[in-house]
C-alpha cells in the first residue's frame, strides 16, 4: 500500500521537491510502450494517404472500350469518385500526443498526463532505475517537433490561415505545400525512437543531449554521463546527518 500511495504522491519522480528531478526509467519505458500505438496508427494513415489510390472505382461501371494502348493493354472506360479524406480524428490524436510530450517536461504539469499515472502504477512493484529528467525533456522536445510537423501536414489550410493572419505570407489554403516524404520519414523515425525506448531502453534523444553537452552546445552538466550512484550518495548523506543529530 505504501508503494501505491507513493505513486499518487510522486508519480514516477524520485522526489518532486528535488532541484534536479529524476524519474523512474521503468515507468517511462512502459509509457513509451503505451504511446507507441500512436505512431503505428499514423504510419498506416500516411500509407493510405500517400500510396493508396485516391479514386474509388465501381466495378460495374468499367466498360471495355474495345481499344488497346501501345503495350496491348485493354483500355476501359470507368466512372470513378475521388476519395474525401477526413483527418479530424488523426488531428486530435496528434494534439493529444503533443500534450503528452509537453506536459511531462515539467514536474507540476506531469500530473495532467494519464499515461504517466498508468505507467507509474504498473511500475510500482518493478525494479526502479532513476534517470535525470533533463535529457528526457530534450528527447520529448524532439518528439513534440515531429508531432507538430505531422499535424501541419494533415491541416495545411488551418496552418496557412494562421501564418497569413500573423505574417500576411500569402500561403495557399487550397493545397498541401508539404512534401509527402517529410511526414512519412518523421513518423518512421518517431516509431523507431519509441520502439528503442520501450523495448531496448535506448533513448536516442538522451544520447543526442549528452553529445551536445560534450560539444558545449548545452551548458548543463549531464549527470547521467558521470555514472554517479545518487541513491548511494543520498544514503551516505542521510547517515552523516543522523550522526550529526546524534
Amino acid at each position: 500500500m505504501n508503494s501505491i500511495s507513493s505513486v499518487f504522491k510522486n508519480l514516477w519522480f524520485r522526489d518532486t521537491k528535488e532541484e534536479k528531478a529524476y524519474i523512474n526509467e521503468t515507468a517511462m519505458r512502459i509509457r513509451a510502450g503505451i504511446l507507441l500505438f500512436i505512431p503505428i496508427y499514423m504510419s498506416f494513415t500516411l500509407y493510405d494517404a500517400v500510396f493508396v489510390s485516391h479514386w474509388l472505382v465501381d466495378g460495374n461501371t468499367a466498360v471495355d472500350s474495345y481499344d488497346t494502348d501501345w503495350d496491348n493493354n485493354i483500355i476501359y472506360s470507368v466512372e470513378a469518385i475521388k476519395k474525401t479524406y477526413d483527418y479530424t480524428f488523426q488531428s486530435w490524436l496528434l494534439v493529444y500526443a503533443l500534450f503528452e510530450m509537453l506536459a511531462t517536461m515539467f514536474v507540476t504539469t506531469t500530473r495532467l498526463s494519464p499515461t504517466v499515472l498508468i505507467s507509474s502504477f504498473l511500475a510500482h512493484n518493478k525494479p526502479v532505475v532513476w534517470k535525470p529528467l533533463l535529457p528526457k525533456r530534450f528527447a520529448w522536445s524532439i518528439g513534440a517537433t515531429f508531432i507538430t510537423i505531422c499535424w501541419i501536414f494533415f491541416n495545411p489550410e488551418v496552418f496557412a490561415g494562421w501564418v497569413d493572419a500573423i505574417f500576411d505570407a500569402g500561403l495557399s489554403t487550397t493545397e498541401n505545400y508539404m512534401s509527402n516524404l517529410i511526414p512519412l520519414t518523421l513518423v518512421w523515425v518517431c516509431l523507431s525512437f519509441m520502439w528503442l525506448e520501450a523495448i531496448l531502453g535506448f533513448c536516442v534523444g538522451c544520447k543526442i543531449h549528452a553529445l551536445l553537452v560534450k560539444l558545449k552546445v548545452f551548458e548543463e552538466e549531464c549527470d547521467e554521463c558521470n555514472n554517479l550512484d545518487w541513491d548511494a550518495i543520498a544514503k551516505r548523506n542521510a547517515e552523516k546527518n543522523a550522526k550529526v543529530d546524534y
